[in-house]
């Protein structure tokens, strides 16, 4: 029997009472893990980088993107190799496990 995480979807209703307009938002989402909340919030976004350091979870998120979500870009990456190498700047961040 699968864990399911936040079925009632209190994380995704907490997030978009505190930030209601996600339309032409660019989102960086730490910590993406296997993309369980990033599906959840993705359709809003114009632009979402989402990243992982663990290779496994990583590779799960990339089997599992829904064909809808190529605007989502997910790098096998730790937080601080990310910010050594990222110029871009984003609207929202999201670090995810602490919703």
């Amino acid at each position: 029997m699968p864990v399911l995480i936040d079925p009632e979807h209190n994380e995704t209703d907490a997030l978009f009472k505190l930030y209601p307009d996600w339309t032409e938002k660019s989102v960086l989402e730490i910590g993406s893990g296997d993309g369980r909340l990033t599906w959840r919030f993705a359709d809003r976004a114009s632009r979402v980088v989402a990243i992982e350091p663990d290779q496994e979870v990583h590779q799960i998120a990339l089997a599992n993107r829904p064909r809808t979500m190529e605007h989502v870009e997910f790098l096998n990456l730790g937080l601080d190799e990310f910010a050594r190498g990222n110029k871009e700047r984003f609207d929202i961040a999201l670090l995810s496990w602490s919703l």
